[in-house]
């Protein structure tokens, strides 16, 4: 075969090929754009899934979710720096916050290896700072403090 003995022009080939890369181009863009948007989802579902705990005078769960260790209560010698009684001057009734109703996730930011959220709690005026480490699932309080705005 030479090159003037080229085979002719299929038009269902060229339609099938163009349409499959396509389609590629598409699903990439898709899923690139979708695991950008959802980056943060495991560590706002976390924090998310602690104040319901919290929300609901649940401070035995509270504290599981915040160590993530659900048998917390078997070793909590392991926990002597930030002790359960700490724990609930922290978070429950006699806090800072008062009961706390209602939370929201005003911002989310990768500081490290972990996801920092500003977190309103009960409709408050400041935000406060939360981390959520990404290899041990833990929840803290965050050393670093995210730009709210004016």
């Amino acid at each position: 075969m030479t090159l003037l003995d080229a085979p002719a022009y299929d038009a269902r080939k060229a339609r099938l090929i163009r349409n499959t890369i396509l389609t590629a181009v598409i699903a990439i863009v898709v899923l690139g754009v979708s695991g950008f948007l959802l980056r943060h989802w495991p560590a706002e579902h976390r924090l998310n899934t602690f104040f319901a705990a919290v929300e609901s005078q649940d401070l035995k769960k509270a504290f599981a979710i915040w160590n993530n260790d659900p048998n917390w209560e078997q070793h909590p010698q392991q926990y002597k720096d930030y002790n359960f009684a700490t724990f609930s001057k922290d978070w429950g009734p006699a806090s800072d916050y008062g009961v706390i109703r209602s939370h929201t996730i005003l911002m989310t930011t990768t500081v490290g290896n972990g996801t920092v959220m500003g977190v309103d709690i009960n409709g408050g005026k400041t935000p406060i700072f939360l981390r959520v480490d990404d290899k041990n699932k833990t929840v803290g309080f965050s050393p670093v403090e995210l730009y709210t705005g004016p």
